[in-house]
């Protein structure tokens, strides 16, 4: 059975723009099929917004397939119950939300801002190094 995880957007956009490291390997596993990213609407608007924002015109013209592709290769995870509040910034609640209803870990580079809802609510925190480590040793 392949991982299912919920890929925070500061892991999804550093591996859509820097070469190598483990958001890179992780862009590239989600393109191979190699896991199973869990989105909802919510994840799925910011991920289109922040991206629309952040890249030029033409870098967005560029990577929206690219994330299209990603997206179509996601599994949709309805939101069923909001475990809201649980982390200090209420624009992340939906992270959580996604995480909890589709009952998968969360992959982000701000562990500080999810730490006391992952101890609270029980659902597992990593960094994409970690990820991809646990990914090699599934695989092998």
């Amino acid at each position: 059975m392949k991982l299912r995880i919920v890929v925070d957007t500061n892991v999804l956009f550093e591996g859509l723009t820097r070469k190598g490291g483990s958001s890179g390997l992780l862009v590239s596993a989600w393109v191979e099929d190699l896991f199973t990213p869990c989105v909802s609407n919510a994840l799925i608007y910011e991920y289109l917004d922040v991206f629309s924002r952040k890249f030029s015109e033409a870098g967005w013209r560029y990577t929206e397939p690219i994330v299209n592709t990603l997206l179509t290769k996601a599994e949709f995870t309805p939101i069923r119950y909001s475990y809201r509040p649980s982390v200090p910034d209420p624009k992340d609640e939906h992270v959580v939300d996604c995480v909890m209803n589709s009952n998968t870990a969360l992959v982000t580079n701000n562990l500080k801002d999810f730490e006391n809802a992952a101890l609270y609510l029980g659902f597992e925190l990593l960094q994409a190094p970690d990820f991809i480590k646990r990914l090699v040793g599934e695989k092998q």
